[in-house]
């Protein structure tokens, strides 16, 4: 099973907010997005849930590489700097604990420019079935 195949095909929140895995294996994960007219929010910026929509997504992709279906149980993120209509985003996951039970992960979300827009931290659960 390609988990970025499955997830690009059946994550259909992430695809419709226009986020798409480019790089999957068992030490990280890369989605990416480019802002939107949609995801501006009131200050004209990027809205944090289209960030977190990004950053989850990598997430995903990298807790259940193994095969084995991880749900995500906690999550933090710390915001840096905005986001602008037109920039280029990059969530890049890696693995802090690969624990078999309780993995936890950190996600840079940078712009074109490299600029760090925010920060986010994860733990997820793996329920000890097959991913589908």
């Amino acid at each position: 099973m390609d988990i970025k195949e499955l997830l690009n095909r059946t994550d259909r929140f992430a695809a419709k907010a226009g986020c798409k895995l480019t790089e999957v294996d068992e030490h990280h994960a890369v989605a990416v997005m480019t802002v939107t007219e949609n995801h501006l929010n009131g200050g004209n910026v990027c809205q944090g849930g289209a960030l977190f929509t990004l950053a989850d997504l990598a997430i995903a992709a990298l807790m259940n590489f193994r095969g084995e279906l991880t749900f995500g149980i906690s999550n933090s993120m710390m915001f840096v700097s905005s986001a602008r209509l037109g920039d280029a985003l990059r969530a890049e996951v890696v693995s802090v604990a690969n624990h078999h039970k309780i993995p936890a992960v950190e996600v840079s979300v940078t712009n074109q420019e490299g600029r760090l827009i925010c920060h986010v931290t994860g733990m997820g659960y793996r329920k000890g079935i097959a991913i589908k």
